[in-house]
């Protein structure tokens, strides 16, 4: 479904990725690992499409879409989790949740799914978003994703921050999120979650993939020696 080729990004004249080459097939999860500054979250940010790359550099189904804004990918299927939350404050949760529908994307996920989902959305939903403690603002953040019905769910730094008991609670709900066929990018500084859930992962070190491989066949040696580049 996604491949990059030969993917650069740059924050002006600072080179953030060299050459990164990674693929993400139907149904599948993938988990892009790495130490901050490795380059995960640029190369999210450049999947979709909030980084400027050349057209040839992403590939949605086999046509290049490098070129195209943020909210142009969103309609093709690709939603993004951002680092942060970054839900809008002056909205109550529905209203964040409504944004992420505006795509006119159909699919399974609508509010009543989402409240099914996670309950407290539900209980809060008229409150303002800022209201909700931090793991809830994520819930809400997935949620908001999620209502744009994607093919492909891109999670930047899932657990950030957050307590273990949400953490848990988010890669408990993973597996009903992707259930349908829907596949997801999840970006992990925890090596442990990020093997849990994901049939692959990468490995990042300075901009470049340190290494690849399917999840229940890499080694932590392997591992060890690409995270920390020993």
């Amino acid at each position: 479904m996604l491949k990059t080729q030969a993917l650069e990004a740059f924050y002006g004249d600072f080179q953030a990725l060299f050459g990164i080459d990674l693929c993400v097939n139907e149904g599948e999860v993938v988990a892009i690992i790495g130490a901050n500054g490795a380059g995960k979250t640029t190369t999210m940010r450049s999947v979709a499409g909030l980084l400027p790359c050349r057209s040839d550099m992403v590939h949605w189904k086999g046509v290049p879409i490098g070129h195209l804004r943020a909210d142009q990918i969103a309609k093709l299927g690709i939603a993004m989790v951002p680092e942060g939350r970054q839900l809008f404050p002056s909205l109550t949760v529905e209203e964040n949740l409504q944004i992420g529908g505006r795509t006119r994307r159909k699919g399974p996920w609508t509010l009543d799914a989402l409240y099914s989902l996670f309950p407290v959305l539900g209980e809060r939903r008229k409150q303002s978003s800022t209201s909700l403690s931090g793991g809830q603002q994520q819930l809400a953040a997935i949620g908001r994703a999620l209502m744009a019905n994607p093919e492909l769910i891109l999670f930047d730094e899932i657990s950030l921050g957050l307590a273990p008991i949400i953490i848990q609670q988010l890669y408990e709900a993973l597996p009903t999120i992707v259930a349908d066929g829907m596949s997801a990018i999840v970006v992990e500084q925890d090596i442990n979650k990020a093997l849990s859930v994901a049939d692959r992962i990468y490995c990042l070190a300075e901009g470049r993939i340190a290494l690849q491989g399917n999840a229940d066949s890499v080694t932590r040696d392997a591992i060890s020696q690409a995270y920390f580049g020993i």
